[in-house]
């Protein structure tokens, strides 16, 4: 079925325009509200957000949508997505919401959607939602006694904090190290510093000054410079760069190297192996997961299985073959013994453990593989469908012939933006980047003849 609203990470696009519109935002509090108005008890829906100029005009559409249908609404504020995926649970909630477009710029803006579990909503669940987009809603709506009030329940983001504190092994502390730490102006500007001041680091922070539209503006996970000149500034141990809505992470090790999720996620699995709290013998990563980290596993006696790109496939994986860790590339690691989403200050706190644990600089711990050479360029399409054109097709075919048995072949269309993404990977880097090359040159010129 084709999707209209749902891409691979909820509803996204660029502010007041569709899909993120107050209309359609009030329409998806009716639709949800609706399918998860179950039983007789007194419903419930908790709203975080992050920084976003355009997340006040989103929140008060959704809280006259889930009103409307007759669920009470906690409204959380700027608040990172796993402590809406975390206080769903704790609260009680019947949905959860997070009002976030992640690392893109201050223009977007999305809706993230979570069962009562804290686990974003199937395939199955989103299409119900879509349906019920496209019908007269009117039905749907609460008798005038039934319907919904709202509250802000600001100080609810401390539970948060104190979980994601709860996370650091026992026998850990962060005293006698500098933290730089970068918020990308984003969800986690409030909580991210000071759970680390708690657990003892010395906090120096960046990107915690939100105006509602510097969000990611030179900062973050995806613009990792900023903190970089930051470690070097203040001699820091360790950098951690989150993005706009905090569920994934970039490290800066103390000489201004960045790392990387999949180098994050061997460390991670090294240590859990270690303390034997690794379950399933692996992790689970995506397509976009580097080689190097597939090698370095299989090394190790550890296995890797793949997903397609989304760390809801991550999850789902998982949750079906009992893993405990998995994650992607860009930076989402996924605990599921501490949460159900991706959590960037969490998955900072582990590595910080192995960092304290092993008494050794950064640099050394979060270097356990060198990456394949991994090339990836994007070719932006405005319509058609360039992949089903004979010429791309065979392109392809025999694109992947010349790297068998020698490195991998990735084209994908992206779940959030109108682009095509090709990635090659292999062990010769002039090899990989004609490839990738050709490749999107012969997709542009399907796309323009289209």
């Amino acid at each position: 079925m084709t999707r209209r609203y749902f891409g691979t990470d909820g509803i996204r696009g660029q502010s007041n325009l569709f899909p993120m519109t107050p209309d359609l935002a009030m329409r998806v509090g009716i639709a949800v509200g609706t399918i998860f108005r179950r039983g007789a008890h007194r419903h419930r829906v908790v709203i975080g957000k992050d920084t976003r100029l355009s997340g006040y005009m989103l929140e008060n559409a959704m809280v006259a949508g889930f009103t409307a249908a007759g669920l009470d609404v906690f409204l959380l504020g700027p608040i990172p997505t796993p402590g809406v995926a975390m206080l769903t649970r704790s609260l009680r909630a019947d949905i959860g919401v997070m009002i976030s477009a992640s690392h893109n710029p201050f223009q977007d803006n999305g809706i993230k959607l979570f069962g009562p579990d804290g686990y974003k909503l199937s395939d199955e669940i989103e299409a119900r939602i879509e349906e019920l987009l496209d019908q007269d809603l009117s039905g749907q709506l609460a008798k005038a006694e039934d319907i919904g009030r709202a509250k802000r329940v600001d100080g609810d983001i401390y539970r948060y904090i104190e979980h994601a504190k709860r996370t650091l092994p026992r026998d850990v502390t962060l005293k006698g190290l500098r933290v730089a730490i970068d918020c990308a102006n984003g969800a986690a500007y409030k909580v991210a510093p000071l759970a680390l001041w708690e657990l003892g680091a010395d906090v120096v922070t960046i990107g915690a000054d939100p105006n509602g539209t510097n969000i990611n503006l030179d900062c973050g996970s995806t613009n990792p410079a900023a903190l970089q000149k930051k470690v070097h500034e203040v001699r820091a141990d360790i950098g951690i760069a989150l993005d706009g809505d905090a569920d994934r992470v970039q490290l800066v090790d103390e000489r201004g190297q960045i790392v990387d999720g999949d180098q994050l996620m061997a460390v991670i699995a090294d240590q859990w192996a270690l303390d034997g709290q690794l379950k399933g013998d692996g992790i689970v990563a995506t397509v976009m997961s580097n080689l190097g980290l597939e090698r370095y596993l299989h090394g190790r006696g550890l296995t890797l299985q793949r997903t397609k790109v989304g760390d809801r496939y991550v999850v789902e994986h998982m949750r079906e073959h009992g893993y405990n860790l998995g994650g992607e590339q860009s930076g989402h690691i996924v605990m599921s013994d501490f949460g159900t989403t991706g959590d960037g200050l969490v998955a900072a706190l582990q590595v910080l453990a192995a960092v304290k644990r092993l008494g050794r600089p950064v640099s050394e711990i979060c270097h356990r593989f060198e990456p394949v050479p991994q090339v990836l360029k994007n070719v932006r399409i405005a319509s058609g469908k360039p992949l089903e054109e004979p010429a791309v097709a065979q392109a392809i075919g025999e694109a992947e012939s010349r790297l068998k048995g020698r490195g991998r072949l990735l084209i994908r269309p992206s779940g959030t933006e109108p682009l095509i993404r090709v990635m090659a990977e292999g062990d010769d880097r002039a090899e990989v980047e004609a490839i990738v090359d050709g490749l999107v040159g012969v997709i542009g010129a399907a796309r323009s003849a289209a």
